[in-house]
């Protein structure tokens, strides 16, 4: 039978000596001074890109924040080729719940952001959204097989344009580009699908002369560009205020303004 004969009487002014030294080493302990979190992202698709799935949302940054601590966000993104009245974008924050079969739904948006960008073709803009995400099911949601993500959505608001014509003719020797060799004989030969036309001179063996058509030389494709979210980090209210359920914006490198209210019933790629 086990006895207390070799065990020690209880010390009081031992554990409170205990107690103080750890109390001491509490308030000893160095203050963070960058209190966040900071969620992976990845990009997803279409950095320049036309319409998809009907103008639907597109993804192209997405960041794992299952098991978030804060419910405030700010995420940052660069875009491209935004030009007023030609291609302008609208983007927002959309968070998700994933299941376990490859479904998910939206459960909260921000409000639309309208970026209708500058007169000056090529410009480069800067963004920052910041949103109070509204995730229903929080710290403490009871399917452990779920997945949170936050998302950066984009869709055409203006656009896209047409690629730029920049085509030249120029008047000189000309063949079918699918002949073997230039053609010989009299008359006219015509292309109707490229509106090519060219006058055989009279003989064998002979090039056409005719109007050449020299491709566009230009790469744009005529959309516009915006890049993943550079990153997602979760703060506290102290650290950005503005944020709220609607969101708020900065964004330099053209003008922008607030559109629809956020809506999870909206469509979405992805």
């Amino acid at each position: 039978m086990a006895t207390q004969r070799n065990a020690h009487a209880p010390d009081l002014g031992r554990e409170i000596k205990e107690l103080r030294r750890r109390l001491d080493a509490a308030e000893r302990a160095p203050e963070s001074l960058n209190k966040f979190d900071r969620y992976p992202t990845a990009e997803w698709a279409a950095i320049g890109r036309g319409p998809v799935g009907g103008n639907a949302w597109s993804s192209c940054g997405i960041s794992d924040v299952t098991g978030l601590v804060y419910d405030r966000v700010e995420t940052k993104f660069i875009t491209s080729n935004m030009i007023q009245g030609q291609r302008e974008a609208e983007v927002r924050l959309a968070a998700f719940r994933h299941y376990g079969n490859a479904q998910k739904e939206c459960v909260s948006a921000s409000y639309a952001l309208r970026i209708h960008g500058s007169t000056a073709p090529g410009a480069i803009g800067t963004g920052i959204l910041r949103w109070v995400h509204g995730i229903p099911f929080g710290w403490d949601y009871a399917d452990g097989t779920a997945t949170y993500t936050i998302e950066l959505q984009h869709r055409y608001l203006v656009g896209p344009t047409p690629p730029a014509v920049n085509r030249v003719q120029v008047f000189g020797m000309w063949k079918m580009e699918n002949d073997p060799a230039a053609q010989g004989g009299g008359g006219i030969e015509t292309d109707a699908g490229n509106g090519k036309w060219a006058v055989y001179q009279s003989g064998n063996n002979r090039s056409a002369i005719g109007y050449v058509t020299i491709p566009p030389t230009s790469t744009d494709d005529g959309s516009y560009g915006i890049s993943t979210m550079h990153y997602c980090a979760g703060l506290p209210e102290e650290r950005i205020p503005e944020a709220g359920p609607a969101g708020w914006a900065w964004y330099i490198g053209g003008t922008s303004s607030w559109g629809d209210a956020g809506n999870v019933n909206d469509p979405f790629v992805g």
